[in-house]
């Protein structure tokens, strides 16, 4: 019988990360590289890849590649296709972590409903849910062939339920309909394709629930009000949903959403 900590090993796969210097790309990395995965990290031109490359190779001592790339343009996401399959080491681990999110600075985005724009749901439904559909279908044949192949979709509990608006009352903050409708239809899109990937490829998604990031003391408090652990989420909250789905702890778990969400959702 395997232990815990041999399901769990990483080591001799590697991963692709999409928003790999944000945020959350970043924990992502660095749970990935712990579990001993080398890595290849993706993100947008001009994004620091340089300070997180060195600290993952030198704390992990795993191989770390990286690659600028806007998918919001499919030429784009065509070269970053081609130069994955060009290296040819092949794709064990796909996470499509890049998306618009609520915070994202985009004029017509996170304001109120009459004043969202057709053009950023156009430029949301591009990245949040297209590039992903359109990476996951170029390298669904790579992954095919490599040995614990999975991808994991970061979603969110607002693919799956309604915004409370009162939340925002008071702020500059705002919930914006591209970013519920592509993170829905990410959540649906991971079904789809856990069905046809398999048996070869596990896909699921995780959709994490509000993550503190200095938003106004107003709403903190009345997310928090809202979440039966009573505080919003941290970054870290999510290393151990992809430590498990990204392992062969899960290899007999594939089309579900994972909700890292202190329990918004129960109630």
């Amino acid at each position: 019988m395997l232990t815990i900590q041999e399901l769990s090993q990483l080591k001799g796969r590697r991963a692709l990360i999409t928003g790999a210097t944000g945020y959350l790309g970043k924990v992502i990395a660095e749970t990935l590289a712990e579990l001993g995965a080398d890595l290849i990290l993706v993100d947008r031109p001009g994004a620091n890849f340089d300070s997180l490359s060195a600290d993952l190779i030198q704390r992990w001592g795993v191989s770390v590649a990286h690659r600028s790339c806007d998918l919001e343009l499919q030429d784009d996401r065509r070269d970053l296709v081609a130069w994955v399959k060009g290296t040819g080491v092949g794709l064990n681990i796909l996470v499509n972590n890049a998306a618009f999110v609520g915070t994202s600075k985009l004029d017509g985005w996170a304001v109120p409903f009459e004043e969202q724009s057709l053009e950023v749901w156009r430029r949301a439904l591009e990245v949040n849910l297209t590039a992903i559909f359109e990476l996951c279908q170029s390298l669904a044949s790579d992954l095919k062939q490599a040995e614990g192949s999975n991808i994991i979709n970061i979603a969110s509990i607002y693919g799956s339920y309604g915004p409370d608006n009162t939340l925002y009352a008071g702020t500059e903050m705002a919930n914006p309909a591209a970013y519920a409708a592509s993170k829905g239809g990410l959540i649906q899109l991971t079904r789809w394709l856990a069905t046809t990937l398999a048996p070869s490829t596990r896909v699921n998604s995780i959709a994490p629930g509000g993550i503190f990031r200095n938003q106004p003391d107003l709403f903190v408090e009345r997310y928090k009000a809202k979440t039966p652990l009573a505080r919003m989420a941290e970054e870290n909250d999510i290393r151990g949903a992809i430590a498990y789905l990204s392992s062969d702890m899960a290899s007999y778990v594939t089309g579900q959403n994972l909700s890292v969400d202190g329990g918004w959702g129960i109630w």
